[in-house]
């Protein structure tokens, strides 16, 4: 049997340069901000400033703990990664950038702005590389493994929630919280654009009795197309059908337009889709 590499040249390039970006945002912009953005990192930041250790092998010795309780409780493969990632983006921070890249001293808010974005693009490409930096990551998948009822959006923001709050007190202003907030805030955005992308959409699920007129409309005015279900009323018993249609946000008033001209009785519900793919979309074939 073939010995599968637990990283492959191309995933290992993404990975590499996400760390180099992750740690210019880190050490250049977060780092002399005082501020704490959550995760494995915001920990390390708050102890770095207690102790004006390097930022890098603190998040490294967060994320040791955590990643042995991976290696047992979770998945061996997913602990390897995880730690190569770790490792790779602590030396970038310390030995990389730390001695060769200045440190932006100036407004905090450029700071947390500039430093989120930064950092969210960095994140992104290791998220693309199939890998995490642990941390609160970690926590997440190690809570629900225990409690899988348990939502892991819910408790990640639970765990940065009290990282924020502690670095008011670490740092000694309220401030750190708020641009730590907004810097939390601007690395999500940057890392859903890059992995999504703008091909987010809507999917439209319509109840209606005329489904051959709307469906019409979606064509001749969205040039896009519509499928087509055979329903029945749980209530009343009577045949209907049900219209599926995902379009692009941009598109959505459009097609909400074309509904209620057709039929005001319809009963409309909307889903947020984070990717679509097919006809008029992302081609499946170049996402593989």
């Amino acid at each position: 049997m073939k010995k599968q590499n637990f990283i492959q040249p191309k995933e290992l390039l993404l990975l590499i340069v996400g760390a180099i970006i992750y740690s210019i945002g880190t050490q250049c912009f977060i780092t002399p901000a005082d501020i704490a953005p959550g995760g494995a990192m915001g920990i390390a930041l708050m102890v770095h400033h207690l102790t004006n250790l390097p930022v890098g092998t603190l998040t490294l010795c967060v994320n040791i703990p955590l990643l042995i309780l991976a290696w047992f409780y979770l998945s061996r493969r997913f602990a390897i990664r995880t730690a190569i990632t770790c490792i790779i983006c602590s030396v970038m921070v310390d030995f990389v950038v730390a001695p060769n890249l200045p440190m932006y001293e100036g407004d905090r808010l450029l700071s947390s702005l500039y430093g989120g974005v930064i950092i969210g693009i960095g994140m992104a490409f290791i998220f693309l590389a199939g890998s995490t930096t642990g941390g609160s990551d970690i926590a997440g998948y190690l809570v629900q493994k225990k409690w899988p009822h348990v939502s892991i959006g819910r408790l990640l923001l639970a765990i940065d929630g009290v990282i924020l709050s502690t670095s008011t007190v670490v740092f000694g202003n309220i401030d750190a919280a708020l641009f730590g907030l907004v810097c939390l805030y601007a690395q999500t955005k940057v890392i859903d654009t890059i992995i999504y992308g703008n091909d987010a959409g809507s999917q439209v699920t319509v109840v209606t009795r005329h489904a051959a007129e709307i469906s019409e409309k979606i064509i001749q005015v969205l040039d896009r197309s519509a499928t087509l279900l055979d329903a029945k009323g749980a209530y009343s018993g009577s045949a209907t059908q049900v219209v599926l249609c995902t379009v692009r946000k941009s598109e959505f008033s459009r097609l909400k337009k074309i509904i209620h001209e057709i039929d005001k009785d319809a009963f409309v519900m909307v889903t947020e889709t984070s990717q679509v793919f097919g006809l008029g979309f992302k081609d499946f074939a170049e996402q593989m």
